[in-house]
């Protein structure tokens, strides 16, 4: 019991510190925490992205996509929002 209240009241503390910080300070604690989360990157799926990208990206110049502008997208999107 003692250390789950030792545990409580360390979190608060750390919480406290945090509210302290600086928003960028906040973001760049964030950042780093939710990375830890996730885990560390995986190359194969880093390169798999970058293929994707370049791809999409090659479509566009050889004009075999079209593109949509992105107020377009957000407009669709928040009517969908809405519903």
């Amino acid at each position: 019991m003692a250390k789950c209240y030792s545990m409580t009241k360390l979190v608060a503390e750390i919480e406290q510190k945090i509210r302290s910080l600086k928003p960028k300070e906040k973001m760049e604690l964030l950042r780093s925490l939710i990375a830890e989360l996730d885990g560390g990157s995986d190359a194969n799926v880093e390169r798999a992205w970058l293929d994707v990208a370049k791809r999409r990206q090659r479509e566009i110049v050889e004009g075999r996509v079209k593109t949509i502008p992105a107020e377009q997208i957000f407009k669709k999107g928040r009517s969908r929002l809405k519903r």
